[in-house]
């Protein structure tokens, strides 16, 4: 354990930071939020989102260090095989850029096909307050057409994104996460 531990983490924090690179090209570096965890339950649980968490919060920042939107670890405890850890892109216009899947165990050919770019895409260059998950083919930008065989886990994906815009748009859009430099 103690070989391991180390050279785990640093994986870890680089699959981080290629997912927040991911979700948010155009942003140069990524500064972590410290100690939101509390805050973050209490704004989900509120909204009725009370088997997602918002894990890790990050500001995406340009060039010259200026904030011009968000990062957030979202997870959702909605899945068919169980969590859903995903990175979501949000910039300070509430565009959501993208989400990009760290974490899933749902049943291979049904669930597991969140992590392709037909689902995922869907969640792209969109600004919307909440999704809406269908079963008929997405019309509109707040819809999200649910993987066919896999209608739990593209509730808790559209969970875990709906989570995540509730906190930004509760805290994040109005400048009220801030980093502990």
């Amino acid at each position: 354990y103690t070989l391991t531990k180390e050279p785990i983490a640093v994986q870890k924090e680089k699959t981080k930071q290629e997912a927040c690179k991911t979700v948010f090209q155009k942003a140069d570096s990524f500064r972590s939020i410290e100690d939101v965890k509390e805050e973050t339950q209490s704004i989900l649980d509120q909204a009725g989102f009370d088997q997602e968490s918002i894990d890790e919060i990050y500001e995406a920042c340009d060039q010259s260090g200026q904030k011009i939107g968000y990062v957030l670890s979202v997870t959702s405890k909605e899945g068919y095989g169980g969590d859903i850890n995903f990175m979501m892109g949000i910039d300070m216009e509430g565009v959501l850029n993208g989400i990009e899947i760290i974490s899933i165990n749902e049943t291979a050919g049904l669930g597991m096909k969140a992590k392709e770019p037909d689902f995922i895409n869907q969640f792209s260059d969109r600004k919307v307050q909440q999704f809406t998950l269908t079963k008929g083919g997405a019309s509109q930008d707040y819809e999200i057409d649910a993987l066919s065989g896999a209608t739990v886990t593209s509730n808790a994906m559209v969970n875990g994104v709906n989570a995540g815009l509730t906190y930004f748009n509760a805290i994040c859009a109005k400048g009220g996460a801030e980093t502990d430099e």
